[in-house]
């Protein structure tokens, strides 16, 4: 367990986003990007790759994943080995990992910026598969983001008694 020092990130609360459900639902996922892209950000080497927990889940591997999962999701890359992406490469560096994540997500939101329709398939260069509709993809990946931000919380505050969003 870190020293007694607590540093405190400002917590944010839920955005009230307009009274579309594409808007809420856009509005809630980049709500815990954000948070879970500032939880990453700043995080002491080597601590951001220690696992804390026996499943070796650790800080810059749950970004990376996320990283996978937003360019599957959204952009059509196809990922064969799942449990990989919960692993950065020893060259990665937290900037490089948190700027990678953030380009998925701008990357990711250039498509969704497209999409009104939100019963339309995710429109991604993957003809092997079908996609999923859009309410699909973005409540997918409200929970997979918010599952993530949620072990992120516990994992910093155990790196350096940083806590909030």
């Amino acid at each position: 367990m870190p020293g007694t020092t607590r540093r405190n990130r400002r917590d944010t609360p839920p955005p009230r986003t307009g009274s579309d459900e594409i808007e809420v639902l856009r509005g809630f996922l980049d709500y815990l990007r954000t948070s879970i892209a500032a939880k990453v950000d700043g995080a002491p080497e080597p601590q951001v790759r220690t696992a804390a927990v026996p499943s070796g889940t650790n800080l810059l591997g749950l970004l990376n994943h996320l990283t996978f999962v937003e360019r599957s999701m959204f952009l059509g890359d196809d990922v064969t080995d799942w449990q990989a992406t919960f692993r950065a490469a020893p060259a990665d560096s937290v900037a490089d990992v948190v700027a990678r994540y953030r380009e998925a997500v701008e990357r990711a939101n250039d498509v969704l910026d497209g999409c009104t329709d939100l019963g339309a398939p995710v429109p991604r260069p993957r003809p092997d598969r079908p996609a999923p509709s859009i309410r699909w993809a973005l409540t997918h990946m409200i929970e997979e983001t918010g599952r993530h931000a949620g072990h992120a919380d516990l994992l910093r505050e155990l790196v350096d008694g940083t806590t909030g969003r």
